[in-house]
């Protein structure tokens, strides 16, 4: 990856002030790029990007809804980004049960308004549009999902996530191929892990909370196995994503960036070392799940590999251990010395992938 292709780009972020927005906004900070954000204010506190004051990274920090197309299209006519990278959206499984209207309307109208506004300006070359992992159709079959495998959910905020997918090949194909637009893709990432993650219903952030204060751990669905994988990981792969597309149509189309196969841990295990690495003695209770949560999942990501020359380089002990570092060092350290810290571990990764 060529680290100054992105010095002074004009990079416009929705959702900016989640989980992965913030280290996005981290990340094109340390490499110069000139950064909009578009989003609601966070949902959680604490949360990474107000906590920290990741606004002063920003050129423009607009806190608008995804869902008002007339701001959105306002927005990027006047910051004129270059490059376009949609995150924006209703990012939980459980709460896709509770809301499930809300994150249907939030994840695929939202995905349309990105997809309408960019389709008309020809300042903007690339635009990745983030899904999941949970986008495929999944039999339980223990074998890792590659992009042209069937879509589905069985739940709603699976289902919402692959309709973005579906969306976002109808609009390439109705317009953004018979014009003169920007080239587009949609990437798929594992359990995205790492410090500042305080989402409710997240295991790390469960973890170091209650091991940090040696209370009890409850957690659910102990036995299922997930892609974890360091959050710095796969927004590496975007970019470079990202960095291809803006000159060449022939790597549109569904990328997977997913961690080798040997990551996947399951709940359980993720919980031990947590506690190994806390040093904690607190108790991890086990509680039923009351819906539905895929129980084997992992992504094939040898395209990303074969053409992109993209793959992870931490095992998923590794994203677990610079995690629970993370939280421990947010815990006992002021916010000046966390951005540091946080900067620091995107540092270590640009040097490792040279």
């Amino acid at each position: 990856m060529k680290y100054n292709f992105w010095k002074n780009k004009r990079v416009l972020i929705t959702g900016h002030t989640g989980f992965k927005g913030s280290w996005l906004t981290l990340i094109l900070k340390t490499l110069g790029s000139k950064i909009a954000g578009y989003a609601l204010n966070p949902i959680s506190k604490p949360n990474f990007f107000d906590g920290l004051n990741l606004n002063v990274y920003l050129e423009k920090d607009y806190r608008e809804n995804i869902l008002n197309f007339k701001k959105l299209k306002s927005v990027i006519k006047v910051f004129r980004p270059q490059i376009v990278i949609h995150l924006a959206a209703q990012s939980s499984v459980l709460e896709s049960y509770k809301t499930p209207r809300e994150t249907i309307i939030t994840n695929v109208i939202g995905t349309t308004n990105i997809l309408e506004a960019t389709k008309s300006f020809s300042f903007i070359k690339s635009l990745i549009i983030a899904t999941t992992d949970k986008v495929y159709l999944n039999l339980e079959k223990k074998i890792p999902f590659k992009e042209n495998d069937n879509l589905g959910g069985h739940d709603i905020y699976s289902g919402s996530k692959a309709a973005k997918e579906i969306i976002s090949q109808s609009y390439k194909k109705s317009f953004f191929d018979k014009k003169k637009s920007c080239n587009i893709a949609t990437v798929r990432s594992g359990n995205c892990i790492g410090g500042g993650d305080w989402t409710k219903d997240r295991i790390i952030k469960d973890c170091a909370e209650s091991f940090l204060k040696n209370k009890k751990l409850v957690i659910r669905s102990p036995k299922a196995t997930r892609p974890w994988q360091h959050v710095i990981e796969p927004l590496f792969g975007y970019l470079k994503l990202a960095q291809k597309l803006y000159v060449s149509k022939k790597f549109e189309g569904a990328w997977n960036f997913g961690p080798k196969i040997r990551s996947n841990l399951k709940v359980i295990e993720v919980a031990k070392f947590g506690k190994l690495i806390l040093k904690s003695k607190s108790k991890i209770i086990i509680k039923k799940n009351k819906f539905y949560e895929s129980t084997n999942l992992s992504l094939n990501s040898s395209k990303s590999s074969r053409y992109l020359n993209w793959k992870t380089k931490m095992s998923g002990k590794k994203a677990l251990q610079l995690s629970f570092d993370w939280y421990k060092f947010h815990n006992e350290n002021s916010k000046k010395d966390t951005i540091k810290f946080s900067i620091n571990q995107i540092k270590d990764y640009m040097q490792n992938i040279k």
